[in-house]
C-alpha cells in the first residue's frame, strides 16, 4: 500500500501538538491551549475523513476543512508563542506551515483534475 504523506505528517503533528498542549497546561494556560489542541487534532481527523470521500468534490471539501483547521492552528500557535516565550514554537509552527502548503497543493491539483 502506498504511503500517504499528508496523513502521516498530520498524525505526527497531532502527537506533537498533544505533547505541546500538556506542556502549556502545566503553565496554567487553559483557554488558548484548548483552542489550539482542538484545531490541531481536527486537521488530521479531516484528512482521514477526506481519504474516505464519496467523490472528488467531497475529498476536496474535507481537505479544505483540514486546511482551514491548520490555518486556525497556526493562529493559536502565534498567540501562544506571544504569551509563552519560554517555550520554543519554531518546529511545530514549521510543521504546521508545511501541512498548510501540502494541503493547498493537493486541493489545487485535485481542483484542476476536476476541470480536465
Amino acid at each position: 500500500m502506498k504511503d500517504n504523506i499528508v496523513k502521516e505528517k498530520s498524525f505526527l503533528f497531532a502527537i506533537n501538538s498533544i505533547d505541546l498542549y500538556k506542556a502549556i497546561i502545566e503553565q496554567k494556560e487553559f483557554i488558548l491551549s484548548k483552542q489550539f489542541l482542538r484545531s490541531a487534532t481536527s486537521t488530521g481527523a479531516n484528512i482521514e475523513e477526506a481519504t474516505a470521500g464519496f467523490s472528488r468534490k467531497d475529498f476536496i471539501n474535507k481537505l479544505a476543512i483540514a486546511s482551514k483547521e491548520a490555518r486556525e492552528t497556526h493562529y493559536w500557535l502565534r498567540l501562544l508563542e506571544h504569551y509563552h516565550k519560554e517555550i520554543n514554537f519554531t518546529a511545530i509552527k514549521s510543521d504546521c506551515e508545511e501541512l498548510i502548503k501540502i494541503l493547498t497543493s493537493i486541493i489545487s491539483t485535485s481542483q484542476e483534475n476536476i476541470k480536465n
